[in-house]
C-alpha cells in the first residue's frame, strides 16, 4: 500500500511541475503515466484479495 501511495504522490508532483514549469510538459506525460500505473497495481492488489502492505 506504501508503494502505490509513494507512486500516487510522484504523479502529483511531476504533474504540478510539469504544468507550472515552462517547457516541463513531458513531465506531466511522466506524471499521468506513473499515476496510471499505481492505479493498475492497485487495481490488481484489490482484485487478487491480497492485503495491501
Amino acid at each position: 500500500m506504501a508503494w502505490i501511495l509513494f507512486l500516487i504522490l510522484v504523479a502529483i508532483i511531476l504533474g504540478i511541475i510539469g504544468v507550472a514549469a515552462d517547457g516541463l510538459l513531458y513531465l506531466l506525460v511522466i506524471g499521468i503515466v506513473v499515476f496510471l500505473v499505481a492505479l493498475v497495481l492497485g487495481g490488481t492488489r484489490l482484485r487478487n484479495g491480497r492485503s495491501l502492505r
